[in-house]
């Protein structure tokens, strides 16, 4: 019974074994074939390289040994043992990528080899060549005719050669035959005119213009910017080679308003932005040359009409030129163009007008404020995303135009004045169009005009309070005040902060316009007793000496009192407006005024008034005291408002 009993178990087995089997034959089958793959492989082709297992990996398994089923009958099943598999040799193929330090090795070689070396070859050619011919003219062996007639034709034939190279592919080469031929033209031709006179100026100025313009065209024709770089390059260097040291003004600037409208019209079509940087070096090159050389106050209306041509021509340059494929954005040499075109037009203009009439260089720059205004505004019309930073920059230009009109113009403290009118409009005009910009632009000119009235203006009145200077500081305040509402409005971090700072100042400039009101008020008593005297006697000095120690000691005394009715007021406010700000300053300007009484008052003053400060601190310290103790703010929390209330409770009893 018990021998029947384990026969299916016996079965059982039988069948995991026989599925066992044909797994290891057929995953034997797979390696023989591997291997023999391998083999074919690694003797038809260039050995490969073989990674072995580490020595410590376990050894593939042998298949067993077919042969019948003799084993006992058990009376359980065994799990199946576990046969590794055997991984196939890894190849790894010699085409693999050299690492990254050899590509880098790479392209330096490469740079060298296809750059440097070409161009240090071409300087040795030119610099032998030129030997050669020196050698050749010195001793007379080919005549002045026959030696522009050489320079021609090699140049001429260097570009023609040229052209097999960059039709094989090597353009930059070719490139730079180009720039060898077109400089021999330009020389042979210079050489024809100045050394040996062959031929006249007229004849000498078409010839380097016909190049310039065949080296523009070449330059359009394979979209080659290098080439248009040295066109323009010859076209401005043209003058310098066929100068007689004669004034031609108009026909100097003439041709250079040519070149910079042929250099604008070239990066309208191409997105060469760059050639307008180099046109804008050429140009005014040749216009400071000749005006260091030349100007006369008689030629001020035409000088300053080209002057206006070439501004005029590169403010609008960056507005029509190409965007590069890919560019998002306005490109650093374009800023730097705008900066420095307004920046030169400027000085320029100015150097010729203050000299003339200074007060109508103000107009000047307020009308070139005009324009780059309208420069922003056509820029806000075409609504270029890219073009965004260049519209905030022609504003900044207009503001910075607007802040140095005021002082060529006004004088004295009407240049404080014109500052704070132009941040309050500003701050009007930036609220209205939601010009950031503006904004802190308008915080920089308030800047100036609250430095200049605190450290430059100096003021004369006789009246206290109704003055100009007291007008100033109430306008400064004016537009303090309207920087923090306007900061407020904005609802950001640093607007907040702004608006902080600006309560501050208003704060601040208040106390320190009475305090030189007070000041001022007392100056002036002191300076009409002295000048009252009338004779010089013991007697009368020691009047005069103690007439002047009474003002002296009100003078602190008003000081004193002007802390203590300011902070009384800011206290008031922070209670009516529930600021915990205006209190604070309130706190603050307290603290100030109490050290004053306590530390110098009461050394200084005489009984009278060291009374009449003690007992006026006094009342206003209790009466602050009380409304903080009442808790009309609800300042308290009810943990202490029952503390207090048992402690008072506790006190009664």
């Amino acid at each position: 019974m018990r021998f029947s009993a384990a026969r299916p178990t016996v079965n059982s087995h039988d069948s995991d074994l026989q599925a066992l089997r044909a797994l290891v034959r057929d995953l034997t089958a797979r390696v023989e074939r591997l291997e023999r793959g391998a083999k074919v492989e690694g003797s038809a082709e260039e050995p490969a390289l073989r990674v072995e297992l580490p020595s410590s990996a376990a050894p593939p398994v042998p298949a067993p040994p077919l042969t019948p089923l003799s084993t006992p009958p058990v009376a359980h099943s065994l799990p199946a043992p576990h046969v590794p598999a055997v991984a196939p040799p890894l190849t790894v193929p010699r085409t693999s990528a050299p690492p990254p330090y050899a590509q880098a090795e790479g392209d330096l070689e490469s740079r060298i080899g296809s750059h440097w070396l070409n161009r240090i070859g071409i300087s040795a050619v030119l610099i032998g060549v030129s030997y050669f011919l020196k050698f050749a003219f010195d001793n007379n062996w080919i005549g002045p005719a026959g030696r522009v007639s050489i320079g021609l034709l090699a140049g001429i034939a260097v570009i023609v050669w040229s052209e097999r190279f960059r039709k094989r592919g090597y353009q930059l080469f070719s490139y730079s035959l180009k720039a060898v031929g077109v400089g021999a033209l330009y020389l042979s031709l210079w050489a024809a005119f100045q050394v040996y006179s062959l031929i006249p100026s007229p004849v000498a100025f078409s010839a380097m213009v016909i190049v310039t313009a065949s080296t523009a065209a070449l330059a359009i024709k394979q979209d080659a910017e290098i080439l248009a770089a040295i066109a323009l390059t010859g076209g401005f260097v043209t003058p310098l080679l066929l100068s007689t040291g004669q004034n031609r003004e108009v026909e100097l600037f003439s041709y250079v308003t040519l070149l910079a409208s042929s250099s604008v019209a070239m990066v309208v079509f191409k997105p060469w932005r760059r050639l307008l940087l180099l046109s804008y070096a050429g140009t005014l090159v040749l216009y400071i040359g000749w005006y260091a050389e030349y100007y006369r106050r008689y030629e001020f209306a035409l000088t300053l009409a080209f002057a206006t041509i070439f501004f005029a021509i590169f403010a609008v340059a960056p507005l029509v030129s190409k965007t590069p494929q890919g560019k998002t954005s306005l490109s650093g040499p374009l800023f730097a163009l705008t900066l420095i075109n307004t920046g030169v037009y400027f000085l320029q203009a100015y150097g010729m007008i203050a000299e003339i009439d200074k007060p109508a260089m103000a107009w000047f720059a307020l009308a070139l404020a005009a324009v780059h205004i309208g420069l922003s505004r056509i820029i806000t019309l075409q609504e270029l995303p890219e073009a965004e930073p260049l519209r905030l920059l022609h504003l900044g230009l207009a503001v910075a135009l607007i802040t140095i009109a005021i002082p060529i113009r006004l004088d004295g403290h009407w240049i404080t004045v014109g500052w704070l009118v132009e941040a309050g409009a500003l701050l009007w005009v930036a609220d209205r169009i939601g010009a950031g910009l503006l904004h802190y632009l308008a915080v920089a000119a308030l800047a100036l005009g609250v430095l200049r009235l605190l450290f430059f203006d100096n003021f004369v009145v006789d009246t206290v309070l109704l003055n100009s200077r007291m007008a100033t500081y109430l306008l400064a305040i004016a537009v303090l005040a309207l920087l923090a509402w306007f900061s407020v409005k904005r609802e950001g971090e640093s607007d907040n902060q702004l608006a902080a700072v600006a309560v501050l100042a208003v704060n601040a400039l208040a106390l320190v316009g009475l305090s030189r009101e007070i000041g001022d008020y007392y100056g002036r008593q002191i300076d009409g007793s002295n000048d009252g005297l009338r004779a010089w006697t013991p007697r009368t000095m020691n009047m005069d000496a103690m007439a002047r120690q009474q003002l002296r000691i009100a003078e602190d005394f008003s000081y004193s009192a002007l802390g203590m009715a300011y902070g009384a007021l800011l206290m008031v406010i922070g209670f009516w407006r529930k600021s915990a700000f205006s209190r604070w300053q309130a706190l603050f300007l307290m603290a100030a005024t109490i050290l004053k009484v306590f530390i110098y008052d009461v050394s200084q003053l005489d009984r009278g008034y060291r009374i009449l400060s003690f007992m006026i601190l006094g009342v206003l310290l209790l009466a602050v005291s009380f409304v903080y103790q009442k808790d009309w703010l609800k300042l308290s929390s009810p943990r202490d408002k029952d503390k207090g209330h048992g402690q008072e409770g506790g006190g009664r009893g």
